[in-house]
């Protein structure tokens, strides 16, 4: 069984690299299952309600979040409407939405969306968060478990790696938007990846239109992040599952570049 994860879809080039690119991988790759992390997928911050039926109606199973779950205030409402988009599980009690989606393709797979601590604005502990929903999802005999970990440091995301390793189908980072070539299986069946990468422009800074960023950080001075406009690209990996055990026997990036017109 295969699932396909994206990384970090920014703006409406990314949504736009979704839907040119996503029935071929299905096709090529045989997938079951696919999701991405479309926390950006709005105006380059945010999700709003007409970004997410986008990306759903382009063949995507479910959407992640992140540290921008409430960019758009139009997600208090989607989540509480159990839509399949999931916030981090490590957020207050007062976030709507469900702490995990378990979808029936051919066996039972569940997802999680976990936010990291460091370098990024204080939720809950992510180690101790994860650990009961983890365990709830396995009493329901549900075995393949992908994790979505929304995490800035590289050495957080390897952490929760090994820290699930053999208890999760995939640890999958996102929020970078930069991917990293470190793909590997942990232990006896978790793949891992600290950084899927990013779906959108690539002709930018992380997606953001160079021009105002490099006021920022080489001027100092305010500027409002735009996405950039230009050629797209898709990132992400292809993960290979054993359904009857859960274990993950293989995982391979994915990176495709739209050529300059």
């Amino acid at each position: 069984m295969n699932v396909l994860a994206i990384g970090d879809i920014v703006g409406q080039p990314g949504r736009r690299a979704v839907a040119a690119w996503l029935p071929q991988l299905k096709e090529e790759y045989e997938i079951e299952f696919c999701f991405a992390n479309a926390e950006n997928a709005s105006g380059g911050l945010g999700l709003d309600e007409k970004g997410a039926n986008e990306l759903l109606d382009a063949g995507l199973d479910a959407l992640t979040l992140g540290n921008h779950a409430f960019a758009k205030k139009q997600m208090l409402t989607l989540l509480a409407d159990e839509w399949p988009v999931l916030r981090p599980v490590n957020g207050p009690v007062s976030w709507p939405g469900a702490p995990y989606l378990i979808l029936n393709k051919r066996v039972p797979i569940a997802l999680i969306n976990l936010c990291g601590r460091v370098f990024m604005d204080a939720l809950d502990d992510p180690f101790q968060a994860i650990e009961p929903v983890v365990e709830a999802i396995r009493a329901r005999g549900v075995k393949c478990i992908l994790l979505d970990f929304h995490a800035e440091a590289s050495a957080e995301k390897v952490a929760m790696g090994h820290f699930l390793k053999d208890r999760v189908t995939a640890v999958l980072g996102t929020h970078t938007h930069v991917q990293t070539a470190d793909e590997r299986i942990l232990g006896m069946g978790t793949a891992y990846l600290t950084d899927l990468g990013m779906t959108g422009p690539y002709e930018s800074v992380i997606g953001m239109n160079i021009e105002s960023s490099l006021v920022r950080f080489a001027k100092r001075l305010p500027s409002r992040y735009e996405t950039a406009a230009g050629p797209f690209m898709l990132q992400g990996a292809v993960i290979s599952v054993d359904p009857l055990s859960g274990q993950a026997t293989s995982i391979c990036r994915v990176s495709l570049k739209e050529e300059p017109a």
